[in-house]
């Protein structure tokens, strides 16, 4: 690793096998945790924390996430480690909204998503046994950020692995290519992969219809979100696909609008 200031992350916890929502008021311990459940891979980012409730994410350090493509996922963590922000690693551990859909909701949202009890559910299955007044004060702060922020994904961090070539940091390729504005319609024409119409989340099961506004790469793939609509962040962008475009023999980035409908939940 590198000198850079000290960064929040996890470092695995014992478990007790805890049938409750939370436990005595001194943490148990037994035997060790279960296997993380979930794994992505991304390069590192830190932002400033925006305020307290923020800063509680991270153990009072700076905002972590882990980019794969469109997708960005927010780092939870409570342990300081040196990390180094560009670097992709492997993050393992628990992705909240995953874990919160899998457990279902009875009153169909009727008292709020995500439900309190789901929060604390998911942050022991992240983190084992540990007193209940820290396990809530940690579901509480993840059941708001979730509750504003339905479709920014949550990723409870268990263990953190530098994946690049002798850990050195990454560097990514910047290319400076033009940009160009297409027409929605006409753009949809060339569209060789991608759902028009993908079932509404657990957040929003009433559904839609999304207007995105995108850019395309290159390599015809979407790369980035020109909007912070929800939906628009739900969408599976990693299924779209277009001719890699290109102007007078160049290639160039598609700056457009996507429509896609999320259909309601039955």
């Amino acid at each position: 690793m590198n000198s850079k200031p000290l960064l929040p992350l996890l470092v695995v916890v014992v478990v007790a096998g805890l049938s409750g929502c939370g436990g005595d008021k001194k943490a148990a311990t037994g035997k060790s945790a279960a296997p993380a459940p979930h794994k992505i891979q991304g390069k590192l980012e830190t932002n400033p924390a925006a305020n307290g409730a923020d800063s509680a994410l991270n153990a009072g350090g700076d905002s972590l996430f882990i980019r794969n493509g469109v997708k960005r996922y927010r780092l939870f963590v409570k342990t300081p480690v040196d990390a180094a922000p560009g670097q992709v690693y492997t993050v393992e551990g628990v992705e909240a909204q995953k874990a919160i859909e899998e457990l279902g909701d009875p009153d169909k949202g009727k008292k709020g998503y995500p439900l309190a009890s789901s929060c604390q559910k998911v942050i022991r299955m992240a983190w084992g046994s540990q007193s209940i007044d820290l396990a809530d004060g940690q579901a509480s702060v993840l059941r708001a950020q979730v509750n504003r922020y339905p479709a920014r994904t949550i990723f409870l961090v268990t263990k953190l692995t530098p994946v690049t070539e002798e850990g050195k940091k990454a560097e990514e390729d910047e290319k400076d290519l033009p940009s160009i504005s297409v027409p929605a319609q006409k753009q949809a024409a060339l569209k060789t992969a991608g759902p028009t119409s993908v079932p509404a989340p657990f957040w929003a099961p009433e559904g839609g219809l999304a207007k995105c506004k995108v850019i395309i790469d290159e390599k015809g793939a979407i790369s980035e979100l020109e909007t912070g609509a929800q939906l628009c962040e739900a969408v599976p962008w990693g299924e779209f696909k277009y001719p890699a475009p290109v102007q007078g023999g160049k290639p160039v980035r598609v700056k457009t609008e996507v429509s896609v409908q999320f259909e309601a939940r039955k």
